[in-house]
């Protein structure tokens, strides 16, 4: 029972020998991301935003899509934070449902355009040539026009609904991650490991999804990190423009829009929706700077 005791116990500290490099790794990169302002400040912003989002329902103190005409354009007071719009809406309750819709956009629009222009990019660096040339040559011709009017034409064409938002700024946005994930892998794939592991016998898709494809990932999370704010612009750009969600669902961008006829007297029902725009966008630009820094090689040494 003794022997079987020792031998335990060294079983696990060689278990706990292998795994300290990877624990003080994690260490350094706590240290390093409180140490770095952008980031915890940009983390706070988007925290709050997400619990908003998460508790919404429990928050707000009224229905943000029932009418009471009685109630209309009523300034700020205790009874409604952030005052009532044209229709009696409380614009509190609205901007803290319409924070829901905006997680769920980014979070959908970050999974599909990410996911695809990250695939894309892989293959297309991966396997070069023939490959390269088709994937590239589309990207160009979604890059030779303006994202927003682009996403404008789609969401034009598809009509004003949240599925249809979310398709809409998916199609533009993946662009961005094919080109760098491209780039990545293009690198990656002329590694001697790479060349070690197809000697031994293994195929280009597992090559590509096992060892090409997770190298490609650091930068990607940094780009998608900073693409969240351009995600919510565009969204609030079409709901602006009446090619997002459709009323009377709380989006912010169709919020503002809704106050542009009431800006000089009751300015509040475009100001608010305004400033949670520009608290979120702020938000994942300081989190995403944060993060390139924190994985920045420089810094970490």
């Amino acid at each position: 029972m003794k022997s079987i005791t020792i031998e335990k116990r060294g079983k696990l500290r060689d278990f706990i020998a292998r795994r300290k490099p990877i624990i003080e790794d994690w260490k350094h990169t706590l240290y390093l991301w409180k140490s770095t302002k952008l980031a915890m400040i940009g983390t706070v912003i988007i925290v709050i935003f997400i619990l908003i989002a998460i508790f919404a329902p429990i928050i707000v103190p009224y229905d943000p899509i029932s009418s009471n005409m009685s109630a209309r354009l009523q300034p700020p007071s205790w009874d409604h934070l952030f005052g009532t719009d044209q229709f009696g809406r409380d614009i509190f309750s609205r901007v803290i449902v319409g924070s829901r819709i905006e997680l769920w956009i980014i979070f959908l629009v970050s999974l599909i355009s990410g996911g695809l222009g990250t695939f894309l990019g892989v293959v297309a660096g991966y396997f070069g040539k023939f490959v390269d040339e088709i994937i590239m040559r589309i990207t160009d011709m979604f890059l030779a026009f303006p994202s927003l009017v682009l996403a404008m034409a789609f969401a034009a064409a598809l009509g004003p609904s949240l599925t249809n938002t979310i398709i809409a700024i998916s199609v533009v946005g993946w662009t961005v991650f094919a080109r760098l994930a491209r780039a990545e892998a293009m690198k990656i794939k002329k590694q001697p490991y790479i060349e070690a592991i197809r000697a031994v016998g293994a195929g280009n898709s597992r090559i590509m999804f096992l060892h090409v494809l997770p190298m490609c990932l650091s930068p990607v999370l940094v780009q998608l990190t900073l693409r969240m704010g351009t995600i919510i612009l565009t969204a609030a750009g079409l709901g602006f423009l009446g090619l997002g969600v459709r009323p009377p669902l709380p989006e912010w961008g169709s919020m503002v829009s809704d106050g542009r006829s009431y800006l000089v007297a009751q300015w509040w029902i475009s100001t608010f929706p305004g400033i949670a725009i520009a608290f979120v966008v702020l938000g994942f630009n300081f989190l995403g700077d944060g993060i390139r820094d924190i994985m920045d090689p420089r810094l970490r040494r």
